[in-house]
């Protein structure tokens, strides 16, 4: 997991887009259940620590499809064109029950959330799906849609920055690589001349 490729993260602004972000230069992050249940957690779709008794290959497929369904429209949308039946799938994901969620007391008294009832796979894929369609219906956020700059980074991200001119989806990893980059060139140009 040292990775950065294989790493999880939760940097693009919307849960939709973090779930596009978990394929990354073909390599899958979604590849058992325990990953999606850390994705899951990590997106605070499910509190951390609930049980996902019923997640398995299904559930796996199924937010594998979605992903592909949401990159798919996300990039259309993106570059003017349409993707109708990415459209039909996410709209179908969408149209599901939201799960219930809760206010318990946590051992030291605090309130914290809590599913309702058991975690449902299409509950949890609709909270995903209608962050896509909120995304996308909402001209504002769909104008700060970006694609990461970085070399050999495809991640979509959401441009929350003051200017609205951030270029890539994380400063602390393609930023940085980036960076690390322009140095490495300034020093073969120093050291050539």
């Amino acid at each position: 997991m040292g990775s950065h490729a294989y790493e999880l993260r939760f940097d693009s602004g919307r849960v939709c887009l973090d779930l596009v972000a978990t394929e990354t230069d073909s390599v899958e992050q979604l590849d058992t259940g325990r990953r999606l249940a850390t994705w899951l957690a990590g997106a605070g779709l499910v509190p951390p620590g609930t049980p996902l008794p019923a997640l398995g290959a299904d559930w796996l497929a199924a937010f594998i499809a979605l992903r592909r369904s949401v990159e798919e429209l996300v990039r259309a949308e993106v570059a003017g064109r349409t993707a109708d039946s990415a459209l039909a799938a996410v709209n179908a994901c969408a149209a599901g029950p939201l799960p219930g969620l809760r206010a318990v007391r946590d051992g030291s008294g605090q309130l914290t959330k809590e599913l309702a009832g058991a975690a449902e796979r299409d509950a949890l894929l609709a909270v995903v799906a209608r962050d896509a369609v909120e995304l996308l219906t909402d001209p504002a956020a769909r104008n700060r849609l970006r694609q990461c700059e970085g070399d050999n980074c495809r991640r979509l991200y959401l441009d929350t920055s003051r200017g609205h001119r951030r270029r890539w989806c994380s400063s602390e990893v393609c930023g940085n690589r980036e960076r690390v980059a322009r140095h490495r060139r300034r020093a073969a140009v120093a050291e050539r001349s």
